[in-house]
């Protein structure tokens, strides 16, 4: 699912990404990886999310993160 889906105060797991080399940038210079952890603080229906990446917050736009995948970590931990 795409993590604008996602809401507050679920752990998830970056699965993919859905777009150019844009959006790929955009998340490399964010530390974003796939595989990587991401906690949704704030998820409003409009704004950006607000994640937690290692213990840094970021706001992201909801245009980029429909183009990241993602998945509860606990269920992606037993795959």
């Amino acid at each position: 699912m795409p993590l604008s889906m996602a809401n507050a105060g679920e752990r998830m797991v970056v699965t993919g990404v859905q777009g150019g080399c844009g959006i790929r940038k955009r998340m490399a210079d964010l530390g974003l990886n796939i595989g990587m952890d991401v906690t949704v603080v704030h998820s409003d229906c409009s704004g950006p999310l607000l994640v937690e990446l290692k213990g840094t917050r970021y706001a992201i736009g909801r245009g980029l993160a429909h183009h990241i995948f993602v998945e509860p970590a606990a269920q992606s931990r037993h795959l």
